[in-house]
Protein backbone atom coordinates (compact mmCIF):
# COMPACT_ATOMS: atom_id res chain seq x y z
CA UNK A 1 0.00 0.00 0.00
CA UNK A 2 1.91 3.56 -0.86
CA UNK A 3 -0.73 5.36 0.40
CA UNK A 4 -4.47 5.76 2.08
CA UNK A 5 -5.97 6.35 -1.46
CA UNK A 6 -5.11 2.63 -2.34
CA UNK A 7 -5.94 0.87 0.55
CA UNK A 8 -9.09 -0.88 -0.96
CA UNK A 9 -6.83 -1.66 -4.02
CA UNK A 10 -4.79 -3.85 -1.80
CA UNK A 11 -7.84 -6.05 -1.03
CA UNK A 12 -8.06 -8.11 -4.11
CA UNK A 13 -4.24 -6.60 -5.44
CA UNK A 14 -2.23 -8.27 -2.99
CA UNK A 15 -4.27 -11.62 -3.62
CA UNK A 16 -3.96 -11.48 -6.87
CA UNK A 17 -0.28 -10.93 -6.68
CA UNK A 18 0.06 -13.51 -4.56
CA UNK A 19 -1.51 -16.04 -7.71
CA UNK A 20 0.97 -14.64 -10.08
CA UNK A 21 -1.28 -12.76 -11.69
CA UNK A 22 0.62 -9.22 -10.52
CA UNK A 23 1.23 -8.34 -14.55
CA UNK A 24 -2.60 -8.29 -15.74
CA UNK A 25 -3.32 -6.58 -12.21
CA UNK A 26 -0.72 -3.90 -12.11
CA UNK A 27 -1.97 -3.13 -15.87
CA UNK A 28 -5.50 -2.94 -15.48
CA UNK A 29 -4.84 -0.50 -12.39
CA UNK A 30 -3.36 1.75 -14.91
CA UNK A 31 -5.95 0.83 -17.59
CA UNK A 32 -8.24 1.95 -15.09
CA UNK A 33 -6.58 5.38 -13.89
CA UNK A 34 -6.06 6.29 -17.62
CA UNK A 35 -9.57 5.77 -18.30
CA UNK A 36 -11.09 7.38 -15.05
CA UNK A 37 -8.53 10.08 -15.26
CA UNK A 38 -9.92 11.12 -19.17
CA UNK A 39 -13.27 11.17 -17.77
CA UNK A 40 -12.41 13.35 -14.89
CA UNK A 41 -10.36 15.75 -16.96
CA UNK A 42 -13.55 15.77 -19.60
CA UNK A 43 -15.98 16.19 -16.32
CA UNK A 44 -13.76 19.27 -15.07
CA UNK A 45 -14.13 20.99 -18.52
CA UNK A 46 -17.63 20.82 -18.67
CA UNK A 47 -17.79 21.53 -14.71
CA UNK A 48 -15.57 24.05 -13.20
CA UNK A 49 -16.53 26.83 -16.23
CA UNK A 50 -20.34 26.08 -14.36
CA UNK A 51 -19.01 26.04 -11.05
CA UNK A 52 -16.91 29.09 -11.89
CA UNK A 53 -19.88 31.18 -12.62
CA UNK A 54 -21.84 30.33 -9.59
CA UNK A 55 -19.17 30.93 -7.35
CA UNK A 56 -18.38 34.50 -9.28
CA UNK A 57 -21.94 35.32 -7.24
CA UNK A 58 -20.55 34.27 -3.59
CA UNK A 59 -20.04 37.11 -0.83
CA UNK A 60 -18.13 36.68 2.53
CA UNK A 61 -21.06 35.10 4.34
CA UNK A 62 -21.11 32.54 1.31
CA UNK A 63 -17.52 32.00 1.29
CA UNK A 64 -17.60 30.68 5.07
CA UNK A 65 -20.16 28.26 4.69
CA UNK A 66 -18.24 26.54 1.76
CA UNK A 67 -15.21 26.62 4.10
CA UNK A 68 -16.87 25.05 6.92
CA UNK A 69 -19.00 22.86 4.96
CA UNK A 70 -15.66 21.54 3.64
CA UNK A 71 -14.03 20.70 7.06
CA UNK A 72 -17.92 19.18 8.20
CA UNK A 73 -17.74 16.61 5.41
CA UNK A 74 -14.51 15.62 6.09
CA UNK A 75 -15.29 15.11 9.35
CA UNK A 76 -18.31 12.90 8.94
CA UNK A 77 -16.43 10.60 6.53
CA UNK A 78 -13.57 10.73 8.22
CA UNK A 79 -13.90 7.28 10.17
CA UNK A 80 -15.10 5.60 13.34
CA UNK A 81 -14.57 8.23 15.81
CA UNK A 82 -16.32 11.61 14.20
CA UNK A 83 -15.19 13.04 17.34
CA UNK A 84 -11.08 12.79 16.93
CA UNK A 85 -11.34 14.03 13.26
CA UNK A 86 -12.95 17.04 14.94
CA UNK A 87 -9.91 17.30 17.18
CA UNK A 88 -8.17 17.33 13.91
CA UNK A 89 -9.59 19.72 12.16
CA UNK A 90 -9.26 22.14 14.89
CA UNK A 91 -5.64 21.48 15.56
CA UNK A 92 -5.19 22.30 12.10
CA UNK A 93 -7.12 25.65 12.66
CA UNK A 94 -4.86 26.17 15.95
CA UNK A 95 -1.90 26.38 13.87
CA UNK A 96 -3.39 28.32 11.19
CA UNK A 97 -3.47 31.45 14.03
CA UNK A 98 0.28 31.44 14.49
CA UNK A 99 1.59 34.95 12.71
CA UNK A 100 -0.13 38.66 12.54
CA UNK A 101 -3.83 39.06 13.38
CA UNK A 102 -6.00 40.51 10.02
CA UNK A 103 -8.06 42.02 12.12
CA UNK A 104 -5.75 44.10 14.49
CA UNK A 105 -2.49 43.69 13.58
CA UNK A 106 -0.75 41.94 16.54
CA UNK A 107 1.17 38.87 16.97
CA UNK A 108 -0.40 35.71 17.87
CA UNK A 109 2.10 32.80 19.03
CA UNK A 110 5.31 33.42 17.23
CA UNK A 111 6.79 33.44 20.44
CA UNK A 112 9.28 36.44 19.74
CA UNK A 113 10.06 35.05 16.38
CA UNK A 114 10.42 36.61 12.85
CA UNK A 115 10.33 33.82 10.91
CA UNK A 116 6.88 32.80 12.19
CA UNK A 117 5.46 36.61 11.75
CA UNK A 118 3.74 35.14 8.45
CA UNK A 119 2.55 31.73 10.18
CA UNK A 120 3.21 28.59 9.73
CA UNK A 121 3.77 27.31 6.12
CA UNK A 122 1.88 24.17 5.13
CA UNK A 123 5.21 22.74 3.39
CA UNK A 124 6.84 21.81 6.22
CA UNK A 125 3.43 20.47 7.96
CA UNK A 126 2.54 18.29 5.01
CA UNK A 127 6.09 16.95 5.03
CA UNK A 128 6.33 16.43 8.12
CA UNK A 129 2.66 14.70 8.39
CA UNK A 130 2.64 12.75 5.52
CA UNK A 131 6.56 11.77 4.97
CA UNK A 132 8.19 12.02 8.46
CA UNK A 133 5.08 10.69 10.33
CA UNK A 134 4.74 7.49 7.87
CA UNK A 135 7.92 6.55 8.21
CA UNK A 136 7.93 7.14 12.07
CA UNK A 137 4.50 4.65 12.13
CA UNK A 138 6.23 2.15 9.60
CA UNK A 139 9.23 1.94 11.66
CA UNK A 140 6.97 1.50 15.09
CA UNK A 141 4.46 -1.49 13.27
CA UNK A 142 7.81 -3.06 12.33
CA UNK A 143 8.41 -2.86 8.25
CA UNK A 144 11.47 -2.30 8.64
CA UNK A 145 11.86 -5.96 9.63
CA UNK A 146 9.44 -7.20 7.28
CA UNK A 147 11.13 -9.97 4.71
CA UNK A 148 10.02 -8.91 1.19
CA UNK A 149 9.00 -12.11 -0.85
CA UNK A 150 10.82 -11.99 -4.44
CA UNK A 151 8.48 -12.26 -7.29
CA UNK A 152 9.21 -11.48 -10.37
CA UNK A 153 6.99 -9.46 -13.52
CA UNK A 154 8.00 -9.65 -17.01
CA UNK A 155 6.25 -8.00 -19.89
CA UNK A 156 7.78 -10.60 -21.75
CA UNK A 157 5.62 -13.21 -20.19
CA UNK A 158 2.35 -14.66 -21.54
CA UNK A 159 0.65 -14.25 -18.30
CA UNK A 160 1.70 -10.21 -17.87
CA UNK A 161 -1.35 -9.16 -20.01
CA UNK A 162 -4.64 -9.17 -19.07
CA UNK A 163 -7.58 -12.31 -19.95
CA UNK A 164 -10.56 -11.27 -21.96
CA UNK A 165 -12.76 -12.66 -19.04
CA UNK A 166 -10.35 -10.01 -17.34
CA UNK A 167 -11.40 -7.20 -19.73
CA UNK A 168 -15.23 -8.19 -19.51
CA UNK A 169 -15.26 -7.92 -15.37
CA UNK A 170 -13.46 -4.74 -16.19
CA UNK A 171 -16.04 -2.54 -18.43
CA UNK A 172 -18.43 -1.66 -15.67
CA UNK A 173 -16.02 -1.41 -12.58
CA UNK A 174 -14.54 1.32 -14.61
CA UNK A 175 -16.72 3.48 -15.92
CA UNK A 176 -18.74 3.79 -12.06
CA UNK A 177 -15.57 4.15 -10.40
CA UNK A 178 -14.70 6.94 -12.59
CA UNK A 179 -18.18 8.76 -12.44
CA UNK A 180 -18.86 8.08 -8.32
CA UNK A 181 -15.16 8.64 -7.88
CA UNK A 182 -15.55 12.51 -9.97
CA UNK A 183 -18.63 13.04 -7.72
CA UNK A 184 -16.97 12.65 -4.38
CA UNK A 185 -13.84 14.13 -4.98
CA UNK A 186 -15.50 17.47 -6.07
CA UNK A 187 -16.55 16.99 -2.17
CA UNK A 188 -14.36 19.39 -0.43
CA UNK A 189 -12.53 17.45 2.51
CA UNK A 190 -13.79 13.90 0.51
CA UNK A 191 -10.92 12.70 -1.41
CA UNK A 192 -9.67 10.08 -3.21
CA UNK A 193 -9.57 7.39 0.05
CA UNK A 194 -13.43 7.67 0.46
CA UNK A 195 -14.01 7.36 -3.15
CA UNK A 196 -11.91 4.37 -3.92
CA UNK A 197 -13.63 2.40 -0.16
CA UNK A 198 -17.16 3.68 -1.86
CA UNK A 199 -16.56 2.60 -5.17
CA UNK A 200 -15.61 -0.98 -3.45
CA UNK A 201 -18.44 -1.74 -1.51
CA UNK A 202 -19.91 -0.42 -4.30
CA UNK A 203 -18.97 -3.17 -6.79
CA UNK A 204 -19.57 -6.16 -3.75
CA UNK A 205 -22.88 -5.25 -2.92
CA UNK A 206 -24.17 -4.86 -6.93
CA UNK A 207 -22.18 -8.38 -7.78
CA UNK A 208 -23.34 -11.38 -8.53
CA UNK A 209 -20.08 -13.38 -7.14
CA UNK A 210 -20.29 -11.32 -3.75
CA UNK A 211 -17.84 -14.25 -2.02
CA UNK A 212 -14.84 -13.44 -4.57
CA UNK A 213 -14.05 -10.29 -3.62
CA UNK A 214 -11.28 -10.15 -1.26
CA UNK A 215 -9.45 -13.28 -3.13
CA UNK A 216 -8.33 -11.82 -5.98
CA UNK A 217 -11.24 -10.48 -8.07
CA UNK A 218 -10.31 -8.02 -10.89
CA UNK A 219 -13.66 -5.65 -10.23
CA UNK A 220 -12.43 -5.29 -6.53
CA UNK A 221 -8.92 -3.48 -8.21
CA UNK A 222 -10.30 -2.13 -11.21
CA UNK A 223 -12.88 -0.24 -9.84
CA UNK A 224 -11.39 1.60 -6.93
CA UNK A 225 -8.49 1.94 -8.54
CA UNK A 226 -10.40 4.23 -11.46
CA UNK A 227 -12.19 5.84 -8.38
CA UNK A 228 -8.88 7.44 -6.39
CA UNK A 229 -7.80 8.67 -10.23
CA UNK A 230 -11.35 10.18 -10.53
CA UNK A 231 -11.55 11.65 -7.12
CA UNK A 232 -8.38 13.51 -7.99
CA UNK A 233 -9.17 15.23 -10.98
CA UNK A 234 -12.96 15.55 -9.32
CA UNK A 235 -10.66 17.44 -6.21
CA UNK A 236 -9.07 20.33 -9.01
CA UNK A 237 -13.21 21.60 -9.35
CA UNK A 238 -13.75 23.24 -5.70
CA UNK A 239 -9.46 24.57 -6.35
CA UNK A 240 -10.01 26.19 -9.27
CA UNK A 241 -13.44 27.52 -8.77
CA UNK A 242 -13.75 28.17 -4.77
CA UNK A 243 -9.93 28.34 -4.09
CA UNK A 244 -10.44 25.24 -1.62
CA UNK A 245 -8.97 22.14 -1.92
CA UNK A 246 -10.63 18.85 -2.02
CA UNK A 247 -8.03 16.88 -0.33
CA UNK A 248 -4.57 17.44 1.23
CA UNK A 249 -2.91 16.79 -2.50
CA UNK A 250 -4.59 19.86 -3.45
CA UNK A 251 -3.78 21.75 -0.16
CA UNK A 252 -0.24 21.50 -1.48
CA UNK A 253 -0.94 22.67 -5.13
CA UNK A 254 -2.61 25.54 -3.65
CA UNK A 255 0.50 27.02 -2.02
CA UNK A 256 2.06 26.14 -5.31
CA UNK A 257 -0.43 28.58 -6.96
CA UNK A 258 0.13 31.24 -4.61
CA UNK A 259 3.98 30.83 -4.77
CA UNK A 260 3.32 31.62 -8.27
CA UNK A 261 1.40 34.36 -7.51
CA UNK A 262 -1.89 33.05 -9.28
CA UNK A 263 -5.21 33.28 -6.26
CA UNK A 264 -7.47 30.11 -7.06
CA UNK A 265 -11.19 31.11 -6.82
CA UNK A 266 -14.17 32.10 -8.75
CA UNK A 267 -11.68 34.95 -10.76
CA UNK A 268 -8.88 32.60 -11.77
CA UNK A 269 -10.99 31.09 -15.23
CA UNK A 270 -11.54 34.67 -16.02
CA UNK A 271 -8.16 36.70 -15.35
CA UNK A 272 -5.83 33.63 -15.97
CA UNK A 273 -7.61 31.43 -18.60
CA UNK A 274 -4.37 30.17 -20.01
CA UNK A 275 -3.67 28.89 -17.14
CA UNK A 276 -6.76 27.58 -16.10
CA UNK A 277 -7.43 25.59 -19.40
CA UNK A 278 -3.79 24.66 -20.01
CA UNK A 279 -3.42 23.11 -16.17
CA UNK A 280 -6.99 20.88 -17.44
CA UNK A 281 -5.21 20.17 -21.07
CA UNK A 282 -1.95 18.72 -18.82
CA UNK A 283 -4.05 16.32 -17.44
CA UNK A 284 -5.27 14.77 -20.64
CA UNK A 285 -1.63 14.39 -21.69
CA UNK A 286 -0.98 13.31 -18.10
CA UNK A 287 -3.20 10.53 -18.55
CA UNK A 288 -1.46 9.09 -21.84
CA UNK A 289 1.57 9.32 -20.59
CA UNK A 290 0.26 7.70 -17.20
CA UNK A 291 -0.65 4.79 -19.15
CA UNK A 292 2.78 3.92 -20.83
CA UNK A 293 4.84 4.74 -18.09
CA UNK A 294 2.85 2.83 -15.51
CA UNK A 295 2.48 -0.19 -18.19
CA UNK A 296 6.17 -0.28 -19.72
CA UNK A 297 7.70 0.26 -16.11
CA UNK A 298 5.96 -2.40 -14.07
CA UNK A 299 8.75 -4.03 -14.25
CA UNK A 300 11.19 -1.62 -13.27
CA UNK A 301 8.70 -0.33 -10.59
CA UNK A 302 8.59 -4.02 -9.11
CA UNK A 303 12.41 -4.22 -8.73
CA UNK A 304 12.17 -0.90 -6.73
CA UNK A 305 9.16 -2.30 -4.50
CA UNK A 306 11.38 -5.05 -3.25
CA UNK A 307 14.28 -2.11 -2.07
CA UNK A 308 13.87 -2.68 2.16
CA UNK A 309 12.32 -0.22 3.92
CA UNK A 310 15.25 -0.14 6.83
CA UNK A 311 17.46 1.22 3.42
CA UNK A 312 14.44 3.18 2.11
CA UNK A 313 13.50 5.06 5.82
CA UNK A 314 16.80 7.02 5.96
CA UNK A 315 17.34 8.05 2.64
CA UNK A 316 13.43 9.30 2.98
CA UNK A 317 13.95 11.50 6.13
CA UNK A 318 17.03 13.13 4.66
CA UNK A 319 14.82 14.44 1.69
CA UNK A 320 12.03 15.50 3.94
CA UNK A 321 14.96 17.89 5.61
CA UNK A 322 16.72 18.75 2.74
CA UNK A 323 13.75 19.47 0.99
CA UNK A 324 12.20 21.93 3.70
CA UNK A 325 15.61 23.88 4.35
CA UNK A 326 15.64 24.45 0.38
CA UNK A 327 12.32 25.79 0.49
CA UNK A 328 12.89 29.31 2.20
CA UNK A 329 16.37 28.29 4.03
CA UNK A 330 14.86 28.55 7.39
CA UNK A 331 15.90 25.71 10.01
CA UNK A 332 12.72 26.81 12.29
CA UNK A 333 11.01 25.32 9.38
CA UNK A 334 12.92 22.25 9.40
CA UNK A 335 12.14 22.59 13.30
CA UNK A 336 8.27 22.52 12.45
CA UNK A 337 8.63 20.31 10.02
CA UNK A 338 10.38 17.38 12.19
CA UNK A 339 7.61 17.95 14.93
CA UNK A 340 4.92 17.98 12.96
CA UNK A 341 6.34 14.20 11.52
CA UNK A 342 6.29 13.31 15.52
CA UNK A 343 2.50 14.58 15.57
CA UNK A 344 1.54 12.88 12.47
CA UNK A 345 3.42 9.74 14.32
CA UNK A 346 1.05 9.71 17.15
CA UNK A 347 -1.69 11.14 15.01
CA UNK A 348 -1.89 7.74 13.13
CA UNK A 349 -1.45 6.07 16.08
CA UNK A 350 -4.73 6.58 17.89
CA UNK A 351 -6.71 7.32 14.94
CA UNK A 352 -6.94 11.05 14.50
CA UNK A 353 -6.69 12.36 10.61
CA UNK A 354 -4.19 14.33 9.10
CA UNK A 355 -5.42 15.07 6.07
CA UNK A 356 -8.20 16.88 7.97
CA UNK A 357 -5.52 19.00 9.82
CA UNK A 358 -3.85 19.58 7.12
CA UNK A 359 -7.43 21.09 4.73
CA UNK A 360 -8.04 22.51 8.32
CA UNK A 361 -4.42 24.69 8.09
CA UNK A 362 -5.16 25.82 4.70
CA UNK A 363 -8.30 27.11 5.16
CA UNK A 364 -8.12 28.47 8.41
CA UNK A 365 -7.24 31.58 7.22
CA UNK A 366 -9.31 31.86 4.60
CA UNK A 367 -12.00 30.94 7.16
CA UNK A 368 -11.13 33.77 9.39
CA UNK A 369 -11.19 36.17 7.16
CA UNK A 370 -14.43 35.77 5.63
CA UNK A 371 -16.23 35.74 9.20
CA UNK A 372 -14.26 38.84 10.03
CA UNK A 373 -15.69 40.34 6.41
CA UNK A 374 -18.96 38.89 7.26
CA UNK A 375 -19.64 40.61 10.75
CA UNK A 376 -17.91 44.03 9.05
CA UNK A 377 -20.92 44.01 6.81
CA UNK A 378 -23.74 43.02 9.37
CA UNK A 379 -22.43 45.32 12.19
CA UNK A 380 -21.94 41.77 14.28
CA UNK A 381 -24.88 40.10 13.33
CA UNK A 382 -25.24 36.38 12.49
CA UNK A 383 -28.56 36.65 11.03
CA UNK A 384 -26.99 37.67 7.81
CA UNK A 385 -26.30 33.60 6.98
CA UNK A 386 -29.78 33.49 6.49
CA UNK A 387 -30.79 36.63 4.11
CA UNK A 388 -29.54 35.44 1.02
CA UNK A 389 -30.79 32.04 -0.91
CA UNK A 390 -27.37 30.65 -1.49
CA UNK A 391 -26.53 31.09 2.04
CA UNK A 392 -29.68 29.10 2.95
CA UNK A 393 -28.83 26.40 0.84
CA UNK A 394 -25.29 25.66 1.82
CA UNK A 395 -26.82 25.83 5.72
CA UNK A 396 -29.50 23.31 4.37
CA UNK A 397 -26.81 20.91 2.85
CA UNK A 398 -24.65 21.17 6.01
CA UNK A 399 -27.81 19.88 8.08
CA UNK A 400 -28.43 17.10 5.68
CA UNK A 401 -24.71 16.11 6.24
CA UNK A 402 -24.84 16.17 9.81
CA UNK A 403 -28.10 13.72 10.18
CA UNK A 404 -26.83 11.38 7.23
CA UNK A 405 -24.89 9.64 10.13
CA UNK A 406 -27.90 9.08 12.39
CA UNK A 407 -30.61 8.79 9.83
CA UNK A 408 -28.45 6.10 7.97
CA UNK A 409 -28.56 3.37 10.49
CA UNK A 410 -32.57 3.98 10.24
CA UNK A 411 -33.61 3.89 6.91
CA UNK A 412 -30.66 0.92 6.54
CA UNK A 413 -33.03 -1.06 8.94
CA UNK A 414 -36.12 0.12 7.56
CA UNK A 415 -35.66 -1.25 4.32
CA UNK A 416 -34.29 -4.23 5.40
CA UNK A 417 -37.29 -4.88 7.56
CA UNK A 418 -39.25 -3.95 4.02
CA UNK A 419 -37.37 -6.24 2.16
CA UNK A 420 -37.78 -9.14 4.49
CA UNK A 421 -41.42 -8.62 4.34
CA UNK A 422 -41.37 -8.54 0.99
CA UNK A 423 -39.60 -11.90 0.71
CA UNK A 424 -41.50 -13.69 3.07
CA UNK A 425 -44.89 -13.29 1.47
CA UNK A 426 -43.20 -13.81 -2.10
CA UNK A 427 -42.25 -17.17 -0.44
CA UNK A 428 -45.87 -17.47 1.14
CA UNK A 429 -47.92 -17.12 -2.55
CA UNK A 430 -44.90 -19.49 -3.89
CA UNK A 431 -45.62 -21.89 -1.38
CA UNK A 432 -50.14 -21.25 -1.44
CA UNK A 433 -49.24 -21.85 -5.36
CA UNK A 434 -47.58 -24.92 -5.03
CA UNK A 435 -50.07 -26.23 -2.69
CA UNK A 436 -52.97 -25.54 -5.33
CA UNK A 437 -51.08 -27.13 -8.20
CA UNK A 438 -50.69 -30.11 -5.48
CA UNK A 439 -54.40 -30.33 -4.92
CA UNK A 440 -55.59 -30.15 -8.24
Amino acid sequence: MGESATVASTFDGYPMAKQGRAGPALVMAAVASFVAGTIGAVLISVAAPLMASVASSFGPPELFLVVILGLLTLIVIVGKNRLLGALSALLGFGLATVGIDIGGGQQRYTFGSTELINGIDFIPVAIGLFGVGEVLHTLWRGGHLEKLGYFSVSSRSKGFWPTKQDRRESRGPMVRGSFLGFLVGTTPGAGATVASLMSYNLEKSISKTPEKFGKGHMPGLVGPEAANNAASAGAMVPLLTLGIPGSAATAVLIGGFLMWGLQPGPLLMEQNPEFAWGLIASMYLGNIMLLIVNIFFIPAFASIARVPFRILAPIILVVCIVGTYTVNGSMIEVGVMLACGVLGFFMRRYGFSPAALMIALVLGPLGEETLRQTLLISDGSWGIFVERTTSIVLLAVMAFIVLVPVLAPMIRNVVRARLAAYGRRRAESKAAREDDKAGV
